[in-house]
């Protein structure tokens, strides 16, 4: 008899962001997230106590579902974080970092989070219609034309992930071999929308990088024999293909609660035999050429279709049934090396990753400066719109000059520390008056130095220290300044080695950090049920 145990009483705490715990859990997450953040982000080693893989990796769909969380507010966090990188594969970290710094901050101002809130949205809804405009400073459309942007754009998505482990010649073979495979997806004929195909990942570890390749099609693991035996067909006229997603083992499904009646005298091995020897002679009627099964073929009729030259290929799995059931889509084959199991599954994600943001791009030609330069820029123009215009937000709920002024600072100091957070060697970090941008110098900077020297490019790689530029520190006091808008097309075209960021999840991942800060600067309670 099983014993019986009185129900817990539900555990409720009013204002959870007061607690010191809370506080204190809040900080070491965002200092995991933080570290992790940009190509010199710290790797970090995810493993379970009760055993398993070891996962040594620096992004944020690896480190999230390899991190227990268990508090109801990381939970929130968390949650909108891997539902934002399901959905769009990239700017993860930049998502969370950024929560967590608008939370952080807000809670210095003493503003009632009624006010922060309804502040927040209306300093996001200045951020995307800024983001979403021709005079955008940091937006730069895509051609199509040319092959220049999205090779950068994809360049930046593998640099930005150190545990890959990849030299710059690796990092160039594999940038260009993920845009030979996305395009591959394109159809060449569309007529009324553009129907995408797949790019299948075909694994080979243990092999040089730079051996990675890319087949168009769809790339079928085979033994020796079965390859000697179809190497000398040779087809002018269309090859067929017959798909099984059921078994052809000969094997009884279970029957359940069910009963199988058989009649005195027959052999059911032998009856479901020849049912599937009267397949492989229908197959053979209609000059199948390939017979493909996702499960077991029986050795019988293997045997049967290889007499009368049909290959039969087995065990294919599941992962390749669907490109195959579209093989007459645009499908093409990513043939995968790198050093180690560790390397390979990193390398993995990053190429699903850039894959996914190409075919965003495909949505929306555009693309966004990265190396924290547009951070910086829409800080600098969220600061001057709000000093030099606020009347528009203002009018509308009644806000004082002064919350908006702490709420603008709390909000635009977010966004810096979100750049900053690239700088992992304790570098100085610095903003230019003119454009806005993130600029990075090394930690042995003299006291006294002329920034053009020490300098070199600015974060996103689009302009040198040599204009006549004058900088300040990220994080010091500076009167609003109005960032150079309206990018020109000649900057952009003379730069072949920019870091940029997918617009689309950028994007998105602004709007859910600062929705899902005000989220949880809203909470009154925490309700726990404990038993």
């Amino acid at each position: 008899m099983s014993r019986l145990e009185a129900k817990k009483q539900s555990l409720c705490k009013s204002e959870p962001l007061t607690s010191e715990r809370v506080r204190a859990t809040l900080c070491v997450l965002k200092g995991i997230l933080t570290s992790s953040y940009g190509p010199s982000g710290r790797l970090k080693q995810v493993h379970s106590g009760f055993g398993g893989c070891v996962c040594t990796t620096s992004q944020s769909s690896a480190l999230l579902s390899n991190l227990p969380v268990t508090h109801p507010i990381l939970k929130i966090l968390t949650t909108s974080m891997q539902n934002h990188v399901s959905c769009f594969r990239d700017c993860g970290l930049f998502m969370a970092i950024l929560c967590c710094n608008l939370i952080e901050n807000v809670q210095r101002t003493g503003l009632t989070p009624t006010t922060v809130t309804k502040l927040n949205q209306h300093l996001l809804s200045l951020c995307t219609s800024y983001l979403k405009s021709e005079s955008c400073g940091c937006r730069i459309l895509v051609d199509f034309s040319s092959p220049q942007t999205l090779l950068c754009l994809v360049r930046s998505i593998i640099t930005s992930k150190p545990a890959c482990m990849l030299t710059r010649e690796e990092r160039d073979h594999l940038s260009a071999l993920i845009l030979r495979a996305f395009l591959l997806t394109i159809p060449e004929n569309t007529k009324d929308r553009l129907i995408l195909g797949n790019s299948i990942i075909v694994p080979l570890k243990g092999q040089r990088v730079l051996d990675s390749c890319v087949l168009p099609g769809i790339l079928i693991e085979m033994s020796e024999i079965q390859l000697m035996k179809i190497l000398p067909v040779k087809k002018s006229e269309a090859f067929k293909v017959a798909l099984f997603c059921a078994s052809l083992s000969g094997d009884l499904s279970d029957t359940g609660e069910g009963t199988v009646v058989v009649t005195y005298g027959v052999s059911l091995e032998n009856a479901v035999l020849e049912q599937l020897l009267s397949l492989g002679r229908q197959l053979v009627s209609d000059h199948v050429d390939l017979v493909v099964c996702q499960k077991v073929i029986h050795p019988s009729l293997k045997q049967f279709l290889s007499m009368h030259r049909v290959i039969a290929i087995d065990r294919v799995g599941v992962a390749l049934m669907e490109p195959l059931s579209k093989v007459t889509a645009t499908i093409c084959s990513l043939l995968l090396c790198n050093r180690n199991d560790t390397a390979w599954d990193e390398l993995k994600l990053t190429c699903q990753t850039a894959l996914h943001v190409l075919q965003l791009t495909i949505k929306e030609p555009c693309v966004l400066l990265g190396g924290g330069c547009t951070e910086t820029h829409l800080a600098a123009y969220i600061r001057h719109k709000t000093c030099n215009e606020p009347e528009s937000i203002l009018k509308d709920d009644g806000f004082t000059q002064t919350e908006l002024q702490l709420s603008t600072e709390a909000f635009c100091s977010a966004l810096e520390s979100v750049a900053g957070s690239l700088e992992h060697d304790g570098g100085e970090i610095l903003t230019d008056m003119k454009y806005g941008h993130f600029w990075s110098a090394h930690a042995e900077a003299p006291s006294i130095v002329n920034w053009p020297d020490l300098l070199s490019r600015c974060g996103c790689g689009l302009y040198n220290s040599q204009e006549e530029l004058h900088w300040s520190f990220l994080k010091s006091t500076r009167h609003p300044f109005v960032p150079q808008t309206y990018l020109p097309h000649e900057a952009t075209g003379s730069a072949d080695n920019l870091t940029l960021d997918c617009f689309t999840a950028k994007l998105s991942g602004l709007q859910v950090a600062v929705e899902t800060a005000n989220l949880i600067l809203d909470l009154s309670y925490v309700i726990e049920d404990k038993n």
